[in-house]
């Protein structure tokens, strides 16, 4: 199998980006996932971060923000990971490197923009059918990251996995 763009999938818990899980491919296909421990100066006195995750939760089960920025670093020190889009992954990205005062050393794109011959509808449009078709969550990072995964592997002419 080819080689594979990094792909990666943030989900927030609020309109400021607040990361509580992130999920990324790697070369081979192989997907990291994992829960993100809010750092303290991200959350208010609630005890409550979201309807799916307490603080609770993300503290008992989840990484540091700076091993998850470690682990990122590890696998795409100065590359370009792609994105579904939204901007929250931006925003959520920005937020775990601005915490530590730290450069981002990724850089964001939209997956649309690695098919030239396909524009952003019909791009949207075969993920939602990927969706559909392998039973995925929108939302849920790392079903992100397998649909645009599955995705590229389709317009690309690649079906192994």
């Amino acid at each position: 199998m080819s080689e594979l763009p990094g792909f990666i999938a943030i989900e927030t818990g609020d309109e400021e980006g607040l990361p509580l899980s992130v999920a990324w491919s790697l070369a081979d296909g192989r997907i990291k996932h994992t829960l993100i421990q809010p750092d303290d100066s991200w959350i208010a006195e609630s005890d409550h971060v979201t309807n799916e995750y307490s603080a609770e939760e993300l503290e008992s089960f989840g990484v540091s923000p700076l091993d998850v920025i470690r682990e990122l670093e590890t696998d795409y020190f100065n590359e370009t990971l792609y994105t579904s889009g939204s901007g929250e992954d931006e925003l959520a990205l920005a937020r775990l490197f601005d915490t530590y005062g730290i450069d981002p050393f990724v850089e964001l794109a939209p997956a649309e923009s690695l098919y030239p011959g396909l524009n952003d509808a019909e791009w949207q449009r075969q993920r939602r059918e990927v969706f559909d078709q392998l039973g995925l969550e929108p939302m849920r990072p790392e079903d992100e990251v397998s649909a645009m995964l599955a995705l590229h592997q389709r317009l690309e002419g690649d079906d192994t996995e």
